[in-house]
């Protein structure tokens, strides 16, 4: 059989070359392009589900192909050739993200974190610099705070939510500004929009990894930011059980990221990921509705609870940013916090004695995960801040932050899970 590509398919969505965006007049919904972006009907059986391509070549359907990826300005525009270079399925998994965050185009990585060092490391060189979130998902952080320097790139750790302090930082080598919002784990917001204006005026680029919101909350492109990321090991993918990382944004800053970061660092992801990934965001708008919905009513819980000092969610209007998040985001997501008098004793109070909800690292799972973030010991491994920073961190994490991230179990079972494992 002759080697078909997706642009060749009588596609009801997305062809290979070009992607839907947000739904205007004559659009779908994103509630319909998490099911059908960028869907091709298998053209020798009909199957609706998408295929799974696990072949690493394809048949050179012309009898030849470039042996380089080097000066191919777009791998897309390509035949498969290569898996590590574009893969049918994986690239229907891009065009679906791409389509749910309004987006020119998308690149799949195999992990979210290598989806910010492929950011990272196309955007960035030796004498540029980057300001950064000084909250912001541990690898990440980590990753620029301690590689980045090793390649003559400057780094500046910024508290993303004051926007004169972004301003301050701003040098002429600055070339990236990179947050988080709401930012893990202290679930602390970034004014999108503000932000955004301020790289603008100063000619650079703007990434803000949206893991936590999900393109369901929050459209960060609409607000102004250049590129998208999600870790689509979390919410997107919603099972636990497949990683995946995404960059989301105009065609010309994502194909840069695909052929330099896509092709030369190796973080491709497998084709099955891809497959698992979709599989889940086909319930992506109906499970994050739930969640949300759920941690509103457990945060309201907690807050009241006698054994718990303090709750941060931003649906919440204790949550010091809770206009902010009114405005930005569409709803307020399946991520809370919670803080007690003794947190090392609650810890082994709670992974000996719940049942429901599990405790485990990770968050954005179908069943409900919690874990302490002892405040000392982040700063010892990754944050490191002193000052007004630190004081800053603490007033949303106190000594240490139980994390909770909310499944898709009944909501009543949680808090009566929650209720019993927490009491004295």
């Amino acid at each position: 059989m002759t080697a078909t590509r997706l642009s060749d398919l009588p596609a009801r969505g997305i062809d290979q070359h070009k992607v839907v965006p947000a739904a205007n007049a004559g659009q779908p919904s994103r509630e319909t392009l998490a099911l059908n972006g960028g869907l091709v009907i298998d053209p020798a059986t009909k199957a609706i589900a998408p295929n799974i391509s696990m072949s690493v070549n394809n048949v050179l359907t012309s009898g030849d192909g470039p042996f380089s990826a080097d000066g191919v300005d777009d791998l897309t525009a390509l035949p498969f050739l290569y898996a590590r270079w574009t893969n049918p399925t994986v690239r229907q998994l891009e065009q679906r993200l791409a389509a749910l965050e309004g987006a020119d185009d998308a690149v799949a990585t195999a992990t979210g974190l290598a989806a910010i060092g492929a950011t990272f490391f196309t955007f960035l060189k030796k004498g540029d610099h980057l300001i950064l979130s000084d909250i912001c998902y541990a690898g990440a952080n980590e990753l620029a705070r301690r590689i980045l320097p090793d390649y003559g790139i400057e780094v500046t750790p910024v508290n993303m939510s004051r926007p004169e302090d972004v301003a301050a930082a701003f040098r002429p080598n600055t070339r990236l500004v990179h947050c988080e919002s709401p930012c893990n784990p202290i679930l602390r917001l970034t004014d999108l929009a503000a932000i955004a204006e301020l790289a603008r005026k100063h000619g650079a680029l703007m990434s803000v990894d949206s893991t936590l919101a999900t393109p369901v909350a929050t459209q960060p492109l609409l607000l102004g930011v250049d590129l998208v990321i999600h870790s689509l090991t979390k919410f997107i993918n919603g099972h636990g059980d497949a990683l995946g990382g995404v960059v989301c944004g105009r065609k010309e800053l994502v194909e840069k990221i695909r052929s330099r970061a896509g092709v030369y660092l190796g973080a491709a992801m497998p084709a099955m990921n891809a497959w698992l990934i979709m599989r889940g965001i086909d319930t992506l708008f109906p499970r994050i509705r739930t969640i949300s919905e759920s941690a509103a009513k457990i945060a309201a819980f907690l807050q009241g609870h006698s054994a718990v000092e303090a709750v941060t969610y931003p649906g919440l209007a204790s949550h010091p940013q809770h206009d902010l998040a009114k405005r930005q985001m569409g709803m307020f997501g399946g991520i809370l916090t919670f803080q007690v008098r003794d947190p090392g004793q609650m810890a082994q109070q709670l992974a000996e004695r719940l049942k429901v909800v599990h405790y485990a690292f990770s968050l954005g799972h179908q069943r409900s995960i919690v874990v302490l973030l002892d405040t000392q010991e982040i700063m010892k491994s990754t944050y490191q801040l002193t000052g007004e920073q630190l004081e800053d961190y603490r007033r949303f994490a106190g000594h240490g932050v139980f994390r909770l991230s909310v499944g898709l179990e009944a909501t009543d079972d949680l808090i009566v899970d929650l209720d019993q494992a927490i009491s004295v």
